[in-house]
């Protein structure tokens, strides 16, 4: 356990799912928190339990990602608290054959999973790199793992995005020998909110958000770059690099029309 009692981590999207466990987590592991997220109710509820089970201090910020100003907002009512460790969490999904799908949630969808996350990690990464300490982990996708993903076309390139954006930022710091952490969490199937968002349903089960975030936390705090959880889904991942792209789009593609609701 790290000793960070006058420490914080902040979480965006901390409102349901993989962001709600990640504030269970890490105010177990003695964090204070900043939570972040659209749904002032759900934050207040989340906020009441961790204080009172954990001791932990809660502090919210409602942000609505997908606006520039609430991610310069944000940043600028955080900077002068003692932060260790900044989730990039928020983000959704669109289900559906491209030219079909609503622009408007496309556009959306990009300002959260791309923008927001884009800022937010230039701003934590300069705060970060003056004090020569701490931990960004963005939430990506094993999406973002593979070349593409036809009926969630514009989802995957987001989340490919988040990948390329995390392992070029966090070579930098290497190079710089900056004690900086930058890593990105890239999950299969979660059972959370995000599958009746994008509007699918998945044939198999998927991992319990629990375990995504025990596993998560653990990887970061060895530094691990990029954080597959799961066993068959590491598997997947590594053999999906010897598919040839043509047989593993159509895969993807069957896969994707399966989870039609």
């Amino acid at each position: 356990m790290t000793d960070c009692e006058h420490k914080y981590a902040v979480i965006t999207g901390a409102s349901s799912g993989i962001g709600a466990e990640f504030a269970k987590q890490l105010a177990l592991h003695g964090y204070n928190l900043i939570l972040v997220a659209r749904r002032k109710d759900r934050l207040i509820k989340i906020a009441k339990y961790l204080s009172k089970k954990f001791y932990v201090s809660c502090n919210l910020l409602v942000k609505d990602l997908s606006k520039r100003e609430d991610c310069e907002s944000l940043f600028e009512e955080i900077k002068d608290y003692d932060i260790e460790v900044f989730i990039n969490n928020a983000g959704f999904g669109v289900f559906g054959a491209f030219a079909d799908t609503s622009l408007d949630n496309e556009l959306d969808m990009i300002s959260v999973n791309v923008s927001a996350v884009h800022i937010l990690t230039k701003k934590m990464v300069k705060y970060f790199r003056d004090k020569n300490r701490g931990y960004l982990l963005n939430v990506a996708s094993s999406a973002g793992l593979i070349p593409a993903g036809p009926y969630m076309s514009a989802y995957y390139a987001t989340k490919a995005y988040v990948v390329s954006l995390t392992k070029g930022v966090a070579e930098e710091l290497k190079e710089e020998n900056k004690n900086v952490y930058v890593g990105a969490l890239c999950p299969g199937p979660v059972e959370t909110e995000f599958n009746s968002v994008a509007g699918v349903s998945f044939g198999s089960k998927g991992i319990s958000a629990k375990k995504c975030v025990q596993i998560a936390i653990g990887a970061m705090f060895k530094r691990k770059k990029i954080i597959v959880p799961g066993r068959m889904l590491k598997i997947g991942a590594y053999a999906a690099k010897f598919v040839p792209e043509s047989l593993l789009l159509k895969f993807v593609s069957e896969f994707q029309k399966g989870k039609n609701k």
